[in-house]
């Protein structure tokens, strides 16, 4: 029965989805799998590159007869380097293709650019269907974004069915349990503790246990869990803006951390909305000149 057959590719997914990205790469070597495995195998090691920021080597090694699915990892790769008026139209043009419009990491990723663009309608156009737990992952995290805490519970509810060990389910789990907030919070810390436990520790996993600290007014601790995950990963976005709203709660100052932030990643929702309050600051200076 193939159902018995050993899992050779949990390792590596585990590590991508809690942001092990160079342990995926380093141990993406497996033997004996099958083409389909191999395919995926290789997107979640292109994609490992991509979380790490090297979108040019993805987009230099997948060529133009590589299958679906990496041709839509070297899609995601060109949108976040950059050029992103082609990675969409590109997109558009293949969502509309019969032969592959449906296929579940093209879906994926469609899923994800259009979550970068904001537009989460057009997102859900293409993921609500599911297929795959990782569209399930996403569908939470896009109702959480809408702040659609019931649709996301739904969503929770059918990856619980499916599988309810599974990391991308305590992870979904997770998220919403931060999003509802109140006691939920303490539920979300014991699972990041859990992967803690059971896992290399990652810039993820801290990010996870600190904002549950942040929740609870433990804001010594969060700073502590942030300046390890700084360690593992000086540029990590989601480290250096949890670290701003942290240092203002301790009474530290943040301009390191955000001046940080605004170098690595100028497109973070909080540098444009410190960007934004600056502009209003100094217009509003100017009315009184």
């Amino acid at each position: 029965m193939a159902s018995t057959s050993p899992d050779l590719l949990f390792g590596l997914r585990n590590n991508f989805y809690l942001g092990a990205y160079q342990a995926a790469i380093n141990n993406s070597n497996i033997p004996n799998l099958s083409t389909d495995d191999t395919v995926e195998r290789d997107s979640i090691v292109y994609r490992s590159y991509i979380a790490l920021g090297s979108y040019q080597l993805v987009i230099d090694e997948i060529n133009s007869s590589a299958p679906t699915a990496l041709q839509a990892v070297k899609l995601l790769a060109l949108y976040l380097s950059g050029g992103k008026d082609s990675a969409l139209s590109s997109l558009r043009e293949w969502l509309s293709d019969a032969a592959i419009g449906n296929n579940p990491f093209l879906r994926l990723v469609a899923g994800i650019i259009y979550t970068h663009e904001l537009d989460y309608n057009e997102a859900l156009k293409h993921t609500n269907t599911g297929g795959t737990m990782e569209l399930l992952a996403l569908n939470v995290q896009i109702y959480i974004k809408m702040h659609r805490s019931d649709y996301a519970e739904k969503q929770l509810k059918i990856m619980q069915q499916i599988d309810e060990d599974h990391t991308l389910t305590q992870l979904a789990n997770a998220w919403l349990n931060l999003a509802v907030g109140g006691s939920k919070i303490q539920e979300a810390y014991l699972i990041f503790q859990d992967f803690a436990d059971k896992y290399q520790m990652t810039a993820m996993i801290l990010n996870g246990k600190a904002v549950c600290c942040m929740h609870m007014g433990r804001f010594d601790e969060a700073e502590t869990l942030l300046l390890e995950a700084l360690n593992k990963d000086a540029k990590d976005a989601e480290t250096l803006a949890n670290l701003v709203v942290c240092s203002l709660h301790v009474g530290k100052s943040a301009s390191r951390y955000l001046s940080q932030l605004k170098l690595s990643h100028p497109e973070h929702l909080l540098v444009k909305r410190v960007a934004s309050a600056e502009d209003n600051f100094d217009r509003a200076v100017q009315g009184f000149a």
